[in-house]
This record gives C-alpha cells, sequence and structure tokens, in this order.
C-alpha cells in the first residue's frame, strides 16, 4: 500500500504530466494545421486523412529494422510526427482524434528509393523526357517517401520540383536531387554535358552544390582524373558521390574515393579480360559476368575492398528483370499509366527481347548472379541500397518499380523482413537521415504505408498501398494512381 505522502507525490506527477501532454497536443494540433492549411486546393484533392491527430488503431507493425512484426498496435500521429506506438489495449489517444480501424493492414515505413529518376526513356530514342507531373505521385502513391534522384537530366526541373512539393504546391516524396551526370566523351544522348576535363569536373561539382543539389553521380565514360576531381570537390563540401561507370572498374572507384556504387557486379568492367583502364568500350559485360564464379578470389577481394572502404552498392533489380525473356509478368497498372504509344513501345520492347538469342542464352543467368552479389555483399557486412532505375526500355515506372525491387530482393534471397529494412532502413542510414525517417518510432517523421495484408508472410502484399502518411498527411494512393493514368511519357 502507498503511504498517504506517496499517494500524493503520484497525484502530482499524473498532474503534470497531464499538462505537459495537454500543451503538447495543443502545439501539435496548430503546427499541424498549419502543415495541412499549406497544401494547394490541387494536393487536397489526394489527401485522405489530415485531422490534427491521427490514431491508427489494431495494425500490424513492421517497424523497419528486421525485427519480426507486432501485432495488434496502436501508432499515434500529431504535428507530423509519431507519437506514441503501443499495444492497441494500452494505447493513449488522444481526445478527438481521427481514429481509423486498420485490422488486417500492416504499417511499414515510408520507403527510401536510392535511384528514383525524373525521368523517362522516349521509345528507341535515346531522349529522356522529364516526368515532372506523373512520376511525383507514382512514387509517393506507391510507399516511397523518399527519393534520391541519382542523375539529372534537368536538374533545374528536380531542383523546382522539390521546391514545390516542400512548399504544399505538387503532391510528391521529399526529393534528395542528385546534380547533372558527370560524363565524359562518348555520352549516348545529347542531354549530357561532357567533362571537358578535371577541372570541368571540379567547376561542375561546385555549380551544382551552389544550386543546391546533394550529391552527384559519375557517368560511364568519365575519367579516372575526372572521377577523382569530383570526389575530392564533392566531399569538401560535405556530399557523397555515386556512380554507373564502366571506364573505371569498382575496386578503382573505391581507391579514389566513391562512396556508392549503382546497379552492382551486371556493369563492373574490371573482369572483362580486355579491359583497358579509364577506357568504355561498351563490349557487353553480360558475357563475362555469366562466366564469373562469384566465389574466385578476384570477386571476393573486391567485395571485401568495397566494404573496407565503406563503400555502398544500389541494387536496380527491377531494370535488369526486363533484360530477362518474359519478364516481368505484364501489369494492367502498369500499361494503363503509360500514354498508349509508350503502351505499345514498351509491348514491342519486350517482344524484342523474348527473341534475342544474347538475352535467351544468359539473361536469366546474370540475373540470378547479381541477385546472388547482392545478397553476398550484404552478407559480408556491405551496405545495400535500395532502387528501381526507371529507364531501360520503359518497362520500370515510378514507384510501382520501388514495389517490385522489395519483392525482386525477396526473390534473392532475403526474408521479407531484410528486404523492407534494405527499402527503408539502409537507404535512411546512408542519406544521414535515419534520425528521423527508416524506421517506425516514436518522434520520427510520421512518413508511413498503411497496406492490406502481411508483406511479411506474403512479400506481393507491398503492392497493395492504399494510405500513405508523408509527414503525417494521409494521401489516397487510388486516387493518386488514378491522376496519372495515361500520362506516364507524356509528362
Amino acid at each position: 500500500m502507498l503511504s498517504p505522502t506517496e499517494k500524493t507525490f503520484l497525484r502530482r506527477i499524473v498532474l503534470f504530466a497531464s499538462a505537459i501532454v495537454l500543451v503538447f497536443l495543443c502545439f501539435a494540433r496548430e503546427g499541424f494545421a498549419q502543415s495541412a492549411s499549406s497544401l494547394s486546393p490541387g494536393i487536397k484533392e489526394y489527401v485522405r486523412v489530415s485531422a490534427p491527430a491521427v490514431a491508427l488503431e489494431h495494425v500490424r507493425v513492421i517497424d523497419g529494422t528486421g525485427a519480426a512484426p507486432v501485432e495488434n498496435q496502436t501508432i499515434v500521429i500529431a504535428n507530423g510526427k509519431i507519437q506514441s506506438v503501443a499495444a492497441a489495449d494500452a494505447a493513449t489517444v488522444p481526445e478527438g482524434a481521427q481514429i481509423l480501424d486498420l485490422s488486417g493492414y500492416t504499417v511499414i515505413p515510408g520507403l527510401v528509393g536510392m535511384h528514383d529518376h525524373m525521368f523517362y526513356p522516349s521509345g528507341r530514342v535515346p531522349i529522356y523526357g522529364e516526368m515532372a507531373y506523373s512520376f511525383p505521385k507514382l512514387y509517393l502513391a506507391s510507399g516511397v517517401t523518399t527519393i534520391r534522384t541519382t542523375g539529372s537530366i534537368e536538374p533545374y526541373t528536380d531542383l523546382e520540383l522539390k521546391r514545390l512539393i516542400d512548399s504544399g504546391e505538387q503532391a510528391g516524396p521529399e526529393m534528395f536531387v542528385t546534380g547533372p551526370y558527370l560524363e565524359g566523351a562518348g555520352a549516348f544522348t545529347p542531354q549530357m554535358h561532357i567533362l571537358k576535363d578535371a577541372d570541368d569536373a571540379r567547376e561542375t561539382v561546385n555549380y551544382w552544390a551552389d544550386e543546391g543539389v546533394t550529391s552527384f553521380k559519375a557517368y560511364m565514360h568519365i575519367t579516372p582524373e575526372e572521377l577523382s576531381a569530383a570526389v575530392s570537390a564533392a566531399h569538401k563540401r560535405g556530399l557523397k558521390i555515386t556512380g554507373h561507370l564502366c571506364s573505371i572498374g569498382f575496386r578503382q572507384a573505391a581507391d579514389l574515393g566513391i562512396d556508392d556504387l549503382e546497379h552492382g557486379l551486371l556493369v563492373d568492367t574490371e573482369f572483362n579480360p580486355n579491359k583497358v583502364q579509364g577506357v568504355c568500350d561498351d563490349s557487353p559485360t553480360f558475357p563475362t559476368i555469366a562466366k564469373l564464379d562469384l566465389q574466385s578470389a578476384p570477386v571476393q577481394a573486391m567485395i571485401k575492398d568495397l566494404i573496407d572502404r565503406h563503400v555502398a552498392i544500389t541494387s536496380t533489380l527491377p531494370v535488369f528483370e526486363t533484360f530477362v525473356p518474359n519478364r516481368p509478368p505484364v501489369e494492367q497498372r502498369v500499361l494503363d499509366a503509360l500514354l498508349p504509344q509508350a503502351q505499345i513501345d514498351y509491348l514491342d520492347a519486350r517482344v524484342r527481347v523474348a527473341s534475342n538469342p544474347r538475352s535467351v542464352a544468359i539473361g536469366a543467368v546474370v540475373f540470378k548472379k547479381e541477385m546472388n552479389f547482392e545478397r553476398m555483399f550484404a552478407k559480408a557486412g556491405g551496405l545495400l541500397l535500395a532502387g528501381e532505375d526507371p529507364t531501360g526500355f520503359g518497362g520500370v515506372l515510378a514507384g510501382f518499380g520501388d514495389q517490385r525491387e522489395v519483392e525482386l530482393l525477396v526473390e534473392a534471397g532475403f526474408t521479407p523482413l531484410e528486404a523492407i529494412r534494405i527499402c527503408t532502413y539502409d537507404g535512411a542510414e546512408f542519406l544521414g537521415e535515419l534520425h528521423d525517417i527508416g524506421t517506425i518510432a516514436p518522434g520520427k517523421s510520421a512518413d508511413l504505408v498503411v497496406v492490406h495484408g502481411d508483406p511479411s508472410k506474403k512479400i506481393g502484399d507491398i503492392e497493395n498501398v492504399e494510405i500513405v502518411f508523408k509527414s503525417g498527411i494521409g494521401y489516397d494512393s487510388a486516387k493518386l494512381i488514378d491522376a496519372v493514368r495515361g500520362q506516364v511519357a507524356l509528362h
């Protein structure tokens, strides 16, 4: 039994705590109202949940850390933040909060897309159109609340899109804008600036850092001298640089200080027996990779070198899947999103792949080898990031491709919980944003994805997105997707 003194002390503690909660909620409501009211009328039509406080009750929580799902939880959101996560029968729900009964649903952290461009290929022509209207909506609708653009064709457009999204004038994910491609002589599209020399690489990095980009991407024909200069300039600004390389192998890039490598083993030219250092001869890497033993000393040395130097690898399995005959499955939602001519181009491209002797012979082999390499890299302690790369011949669409990436990581041998962690926690960690996004925990931004079903048991349920919370505002996934029907490849 408590003594009278102890009871008095306990009552004071309870009253004090109640007062603090009341004050907090008042500020939370005011802050949230300002945030919700700042949305433009055009954005509000996509909003499904915008109450000052929201309780997601009886939901299964996959927190993004790799931990097992926790059943029958209540997540309380206020002021754009996660206020609490607790068992449904023990949760404290603020008075007046909007309550959503999510029995049968799972909540995961917002996906962090680490190779998510804002452009799309236009048929067989090497020109890429900026999808400034359709792609932001598709990313958000699919549960992707944060992206790194990882190479920009129109960097000014990307920066302006970020401003519009941040100010509530357009619906879309939080954008970490990568500068224009750092490319040497030999670019396949005239939309890329060709670096003249190392000084030009350094000046390009500094110019675009001043404009507001937060990372850079080296591309296929960059020279070692240009990459070295770009890395040095980026690091002096506290920024990171990644690369889709050809002229430079992975180990040399790591030696030059690169932070991340895109796509994985299938683009690493260092195992080509005829490789000339510093030269991209555009000879296909797939035949070499098809014969490569992943357990061989050179491959294992490369993996160890990358890990020792803290170089991450970004998985983009969806774009490689398009080079395997009859993959991925044709989805009606993809066709519905495409401009009619883009539908024809995409379906024609699938026929070309299916009838290409090289694709038939080794497409599935190298795709499986890339999967095994990524699992091997992660198992050895490497930081594996995840993206989609909506390029190729048009078989990967914004957002839908990020969901497919989660599914393909599971096909590669990761557990569903490991795959979700790669697509949430790992990306947030690399961006330096793990304090705010990437997992579900009190105090973090309420970037949450409400999924019907249980992706920890059936990874395909990752596609059943109904509500996407970004900074506490819940967007209707179906409405966002419907808004861009027939628009992809147009704008």
